[in-house]
């Protein structure tokens, strides 16, 4: 070690008050509830030691988030990076999130599973407003996130109206259900009866409505006409299928690979082994939920019409599990992928574009597999490969 590394260690160890630590950033935790919004502010330095300076409450009102911008601005006074952090609290963070994004804040927008989970890494046994943003606070700290970015207008009305068609159609199968359970009492009344008719009608009615209202949103829309009429070439994929990926994945604007892709829907394989213990492989579902609703139609329609290549997926992985809805889940998935896919590259949908590739493999001699077209080598490879991740076997 050198004299002047020995000098500098001594000084540290002997005087550490002299050693100034450089601070790399502030951390700010929000923590939002309905009517108020708890906030902890945090510093992180270059020894990775993080500090809470200040903890404040604040109401969720347009006032609130200036009286909380204001106290931010008087709480971190050094010219080093602030960032937020929050969680996707149901609806209650969007208007604190797109006033920060509107005064050019750098912001951050995390799952509450997320959070939980980092929470739990430190120990945390209690949980209430104060802690949370706490937790938040220090996350932000020593991690690097990915800035949050809001929706577009469209796709923001979209998921509003496809998450409400959604709900229309669990009242529906609701009330059926309940009305062909009032038929089959002991004791009829018929006034009651009746009135579940006219809401099943009154929900039906306001779903065509919707479904119209979602048509014509996609039709004004210059891109989201084109993107449809490009991945609705696919049989068994409608308009509403369609709107829903669309609105549920913000146009796949944040999606960078597939494997990203289907994790966020939830489609991610969880397997459960350790040593001589084989448990069960799984797909996750800890994702978007309104997606997979939303592709259980179409998966079964690609079946019942014989749509290749889904239909072949689906009878390999039925005749080695026997399991017909883990050949739907592939399909669901694959379907997801090529969704993915049309809308990146902007094609419209080939349903003998697999065919075709194989096709021109088996025309193909070797020596120009080697020389003059390896894309096409490389792309049956990676076709190949694709159809083994979907066929690990799953369970429920």
């Amino acid at each position: 070690m050198s004299k002047g590394l020995e000098d500098w260690c001594c000084v540290l160890f002997l005087n550490p008050k002299k050693f100034i630590m450089q601070l790399l950033k502030y951390g700010i935790g929000i923590d939002m509830a309905k009517d108020k919004f708890d906030v902890c502010v945090s510093t992180i330095d270059t020894v990775q030691q993080v500090k809470t300076t200040a903890t404040r409450s604040f109401d969720n009102t347009l006032k609130g988030f200036e009286t909380f911008l204001t106290w931010i601005g008087k709480k971190c006074t050094r010219e080093i990076p602030r960032v937020f952090l929050m969680e996707a609290t149901g609806i209650y963070y969007e208007q604190l999130a797109w006033y920060l994004y509107q005064k050019d804040q750098q912001l951050s927008v995390i799952l509450p599973n997320k959070a939980k989970r980092y929470k739990q890494s430190l120990g945390l046994k209690s949980k209430n407003d104060a802690i949370d943003a706490q937790g938040l606070s220090r996350m932000t700290c020593e991690q690097h996130l990915r800035r949050w970015h809001p929706l577009s207008k469209n796709i923001y009305q979209l998921r509003l109206l496809t998450r409400q068609s959604e709900r229309l159609s669990s009242f529906i199968t609701q009330f059926n259900n309940q009305l062909k359970a009032v038929r089959l009492g002991m004791y009829r009344d018929k006034s009651i009866e009746k009135m579940m008719e006219r809401n099943i009608l009154s929900f039906k009615k306001q779903k065509e409505q919707l479904e119209a209202r979602i048509e014509s949103l996609i039709t004004e829309d210059e891109l989201l006409k084109e993107r449809c009429e490009q991945i609705c070439a696919i049989k068994g994929v409608g308009l509403l299928t369609f709107a829903v990926i669309v609105a549920e994945t913000n146009g796949f604007a944040l999606i960078e690979n597939q494997a990203q892709l289907v994790s966020y829907a939830g489609y991610d394989v969880v397997e459960n082994q350790s040593g001589n213990h084989a448990g069960r492989t799984r797909i996750s579902k800890k994702g978007n939920s309104h997606i997979r609703r939303a592709l259980h139609m179409p998966a079964l329609n690609m079946v019942t019409y014989e749509q290749a290549p889904f239909a072949n997926l689906y009878e390999r992985i039925y005749d080695r599990s026997k399991i017909k809805m883990k050949g739907y889940t592939a399909i669901q998935k694959k379907l997801l992928v090529i969704m993915y896919t049309l809308w990146k590259k902007q094609e419209t949908y080939d349903p003998k574009y697999v065919n075709s590739l194989a096709k021109a493999l088996e025309n193909t001699s070797p020596e120009q597999l080697k020389n003059k077209q390896p894309n096409t080598k490389a792309g049956l490879h990676k076709m190949n490969a694709q159809q083994q991740v979907e066929e690990r076997p799953l369970s429920f």
